[in-house]
């Protein structure tokens, strides 16, 4: 019972440490997000050319941290004529790339990680581009007849929907504008709320539960570079068995770190966010399940060959922390950078949240929640809508939009 309590207690303080992190990171995302349409970058994405593929990339990097989002978002850019690659590269790019989880790496454990980041995730950037178009043939990155038909009636319907009783965004008052920064970032970080408090919980009961042994069997260690590639496979394969992903696989991460991961390792685990069993799933869903099987096994040996590459770097630069242990100092509370840093944090939240319930009255706007995770999607190109006794409601992906039918079915 200690060693449980124990557990809890240390996610607690993770999340502690880590809350003004993740509120900055969410709101300048929000904000990035409610200025971006997708029209937009559809239309800067339609083939995988050097050029693309880094607009691919800055695009991701501002955009939600959420993988779920993320998959949803990269199949309704690929259906609306976003090439594949560069989809897929957006998709890396949006929960691999962003400040937020950067930042966090930074507190959990160390500039190390946090630079490694970036490091690795462009490595991965460049292996997909170079592999993907090789990996996977033109015809099963085809655009299938039912999803152009419904690519055609969705965008025929927002056209009509916007036309008829949405005004434009730049004629939208600063209110506005605010209030829809305001929504994306509420609407990420309810759709994000239950991988982490299960990242921050897995990640406390790993530190105090699980023996140290359990790991160093797990974990091949003292062999050099036949330890590194083990290391580096095994990551990705704990990310996909952990049902853990986004900033959510931070605090796990720092706990195998201490439990005597290798550096590349603890990367290829940060970076498989994309491959937990539920975003297969997904994929299945979305692609059919021989395209899912090959993005899985592609996604993996990318993700594991850039945290190798990502250490052989550090490595070489004599930059890998020598102690394994993470950044949260044993005085959690207390007048410090930290308190100071989360007390403003909650003030912003506290003002987000206000222009968030009270948007303008007199604006009609062209944004929406999804009535089943709570994220906030425009309108005007939200990848799924359902006509529900008289009103049009909006998704964040085809999977929300059958929930709620399933749901209502039952009622």
């Amino acid at each position: 019972m200690h060693r449980l309590t124990s557990g809890f207690a240390e996610g607690w303080w993770m999340f502690f440490d880590t809350f003004w992190a993740l509120i900055f990171g969410f709101a300048l995302s929000g904000i990035v997000q409610a200025l971006i349409t997708r029209k937009q970058m559809v239309e800067i994405m339609g083939d995988h050319r050097s050029s693309t593929i880094a607009r691919a990339s800055f695009f991701g990097m501002v955009s939600s941290s959420c993988s779920y989002a993320a998959s949803a978002l990269a199949h309704s850019l690929y259906k609306k004529g976003a090439d594949f690659t560069a989809a897929m590269v957006f998709m890396f790019a949006s929960t691999n790339l962003v400040i937020e989880l950067g930042i966090v790496l930074w507190l959990l454990l160390g500039w190390q990680f946090a630079l490694a980041e970036f490091v690795g995730g462009t490595v991965m950037i460049l292996l997909l581009k170079l592999f993907l178009p090789l990996i996977l043939t033109k015809e099963e990155t085809k655009i299938s007849d039912f999803q152009t038909h419904a690519t055609e009636v969705d965008s025929d319907f927002g056209v009509k929907e916007k036309a008829s009783d949405m005004k434009d965004d730049s004629s939208q008052s600063w209110r506005a504008k605010v209030s829809a920064s305001a929504g994306f970032t509420i609407g990420d970080f309810t759709m994000l709320r239950v991988e982490l408090v299960v990242g921050f919980v897995v990640a406390g009961l790993a530190t105090t539960i699980v023996p140290l042994s359990f790991w160093k069997a797990l974990f091949l260690t003292g062999h050099g570079l036949w330890s590194a590639i083990e290391n580096a496979l095994i990551g990705p394969f704990i990310a996909l068995i952990s049902f853990v992903c986004s900033v959510g696989n931070v605090p796990l991460g720092a706990a195998l770190w201490k439990s005597g991961i290798t550096f590349g390792g603890v990367i290829a685990f940060i970076f498989a966010d994309l491959i937990s069993f539920p975003l297969v799933m997904i994929y299945r869903k979305y692609y059919g399940g021989r395209l899912a099987l090959k993005m899985l096994f592609a996604f993996w040996a990318i993700m594991s060959l850039s945290g190798l590459v990502t250490e052989g770097v550090f490595r070489l630069i004599h930059q890998i922390p020598s102690h394994k242990v993470a950044m949260i100092s044993g005085k959690h509370f207390g007048w410090n950078a930290t308190t100071y840093l989360n007390a403003l944090a909650l003030a912003i939240a506290g003002v987000i949240y206000y222009f968030y319930k009270n948007p303008p009255k007199n604006e009609i706007s062209d944004f929406a929640q999804d009535p089943i995770c709570g994220m906030q999607v425009r309108k005007s190109d939200a990848p799924a809508s359902y006509r529900y006794q008289g009103e049009t409601l909006y998704f964040c992906m085809e999977g929300c939009k059958e929930t709620f039918i399933n749901q209502t079915q039952h009622q």
